[in-house]
């Protein structure tokens, strides 16, 4: 499940943008309305330029965003003529992807969660994932309607949507599998699914042992298997055929532990981010205020300290989303 990894959704997803004009009196078409909508939304506070503006993102509503990101792809990209050495004519023209429309691209990392505050899973069902990308579509919807409207109402099927509901089935029918998930929040690696690769080999070599067997006697003109009550051609065959039975076996559960979730760490949840953003800020602060002060006083400032941040409270004081610092006192 490509989707899940680490306690955490990779959402993607790709919406068709119309084909005609934006309207009936414009000459602007739906992509360029949608460019223009992407355009004004403003980025997250995370540099010098976008901290003077004031404006924060407005995936910054919500404290389930990782990471967004959300562009227009108007076509695929061409990777140049597929290789054909020593054989074909080299200017014969090779078929070309392209992409029948252009589409609004939103892709995320969120927490994996349906409400705010619950712990990062291990491991959803299809179902259970399903239930992730609504809540979270739905959250969306009720912090920040307007700047999605600008964008989605340059799209196929969105005419209808009208509520934090209706959004969360048009982005559920706009959802792809996303086959490459990046996660890097590990303190210290987790337990990796550990193949049991001798027993897997085992499973495979013992029978194909038997058919060999079987065939080196049949090859030195023994035709019964000794101690067993068959013929060597026969334990040929089964021992073969058993053989190939194990080999996909392994294959298939190989395939299916690679398809297992990594576990979450015990900090992977967005408000554990940013308090810990928060806290790092605030200690360094502290150590610098503090340099040369007597054991008694450090002793007395450190409690004030704690008293003033509590370390242990993730919700508050902290670090706002979409903020690359702790606001200053």
């Amino acid at each position: 499940m490509p989707d899940l990894d680490s306690g955490h959704y990779f959402l993607t997803t790709l919406s068709p943008i119309r084909d005609s004009a934006a309207g009936e009196h414009t000459h602007t078409s739906y992509t360029q309305a949608a460019r223009i909508a992407l355009a004004k939304m403003p980025p997250a506070l995370q540099s010098p330029a976008t901290q003077k503006s004031g404006k924060n993102s407005p995936f910054a509503r919500n404290t389930r965003t990782h990471f967004a990101r959300m562009f227009l792809l108007n076509d695929a990209v061409y990777n140049g003529r597929v290789s054909k050495r020593f054989r074909g004519d080299p200017i014969d023209p090779q078929h070309v992807d392209r992409l029948n429309t252009s589409y609004v691209v939103f892709c995320a990392d969120i927490d994996a969660i349906t409400e705010d505050g619950a712990p990062l899973p291990e491991e959803l069902s299809r179902a259970g994932q399903k239930e992730v990308r609504a809540a979270y579509a739905r959250t969306l919807w009720n912090t920040m309607e307007a700047e999605l409207r600008a964008v989605y109402c340059n799209c196929e099927g969105f005419d209808g949507v009208q509520s934090a509901d209706d959004f969360a089935l048009y982005l559920d029918k706009c959802h792809v599998e996303t086959t490459m998930p990046f996660h890097d929040y590990y303190l210290n690696l987790p337990d990796f699914h550990h193949l049991p690769l001798r027993r897997l080999i085992a499973l495979v070599a013992v029978p194909l042992l038997f058919a060999l067997l079987g065939l080196l006697l049949r090859l030195i003109g023994v035709m019964d298997m000794p101690l067993l009550p068959i013929s060597t051609f026969w334990a040929f065959i089964g021992g073969l055929l058993a053989a190939v039975l194990m080999a996909a076996a392994a294959v298939w559960y190989v395939c299916q532990n690679g398809k297992k979730p990594l576990p979450p760490a015990e900090y992977d949840d967005l408000p554990s981010v940013l308090k810990a953003l928060y806290l790092q800020q605030k200690f360094a602060d502290f150590a610098i205020d503090t340099q040369g002060a007597d054991p008694e006083e450090l002793h007395a400032q450190f409690g004030a300290f704690l008293a003033a941040h509590q370390p242990a409270n993730k919700t508050a004081p902290t670090q706002p989303p979409g903020t690359i610092a702790a606001p200053k006192p």
